[in-house]
């Protein structure tokens, strides 16, 4: 199992490195439509829907033509993602979820596929800036998810959610905070990244602020595809990435806080980048 999560990982960062150098527009939008065509069938099939295959190539396929157009045009997209994450997801934590039949159900899981949306235009967007930019923004997430492990196998003892997902701590997500403002700190003094943009537009105390509130949104998107697959009662959103799951399984935390990174980067002047 390590083995093949090393080698996927290794396999995934080059193919990452390699579309992000190239410069190509095309096949970044290429590699982004496959991975969101993939994380739609995913969900989709954990929702119960049949036929998920078409539906998700016919997905893949409209994602081409949304990022290719104006960015600006993507704010309002960006915008209801964020809401949909505040007032209807977040609180699917506490409240539960719809079961996977009947309208409210088949409207619930629509909303989910909007939000994969949102966040697949979100990262169009932040690459339009540079692929700096990108991954700076990305890096929160991943660096929140590192830093909440190994705090959390350090000094957890207060569960944080233990219907959900009983290994996250309290402890963990203190300490993924933690790990995200240190390095971020770091990154300021590179002017391209999104950390230092972020401090220049909005000052010490808003950074600090808003960066914690996109690790709280990565924590949340974590724990809402957990939800999605005890309802599903799946351990991986799928197979295909071998020792690490699914794509969902990989992008959960991102979900959420990229279309807030996106918006966030809109009030940014481009001359910053």
């Amino acid at each position: 199992m390590l083995r093949q999560r090393v080698i996927t990982a290794v396999v995934l960062l080059v193919l990452l490195g390699a579309v992000l150098s190239s410069g190509s527009a095309l096949a970044f939008n290429l590699t982004l439509a496959v991975f969101f065509g993939a994380a739609c069938w995913e969900a989709l099939r954990l929702s119960g829907v049949r036929f998920v295959l078409p539906l998700a190539l016919v997905s893949a396929a409209f994602l081409l033509p949304m990022i290719s157009r104006a960015t600006d045009e993507w704010v309002p997209l960006a915008s209801i993602c964020v809401l949909l994450w505040g007032l209807r997801f977040f609180p699917a934590l506490r409240f539960g979820l719809p079961a996977n039949v009947g309208l409210r159900g088949a409207l619930f899981n629509s909303l989910y596929l909007i939000a994969l949306l949102g966040c697949f235009v979100s990262i169009a967007g932040l690459w339009h800036r540079s692929a700096v930019f990108l991954l700076s923004a990305m890096t929160i997430v991943w660096v929140a998810d590192i830093g909440a492990y190994f705090a959390g196998r350090a000094f957890g003892k207060r569960k944080l959610a233990p219907s959900i997902s009983p290994g996250k701590t309290w402890e963990g997500v203190i300490g993924g905070l933690l790990a995200v403002l240190l390095l971020a700190a770091v990154a300021t003094q590179f002017p391209q990244t999104f950390q230092a943009q972020l401090l220049m537009r909005y000052g010490w105390i808003k950074w600090v602020l808003l960066l914690g509130l996109m690790v709280f949104a990565s924590v949340v998107g974590d724990l809402f595809e957990s939800m999605l697959k005890r309802r599903a009662d799946v351990k991986d959103s799928s197979g295909l990435l071998p020792g690490h799951g699914g794509v969902l399984d990989r992008i959960d935390a991102l979900v959420p806080t990229m279309p807030l990174a996106y918006l966030l980067a809109a009030q940014m002047p481009l001359s910053a980048s």
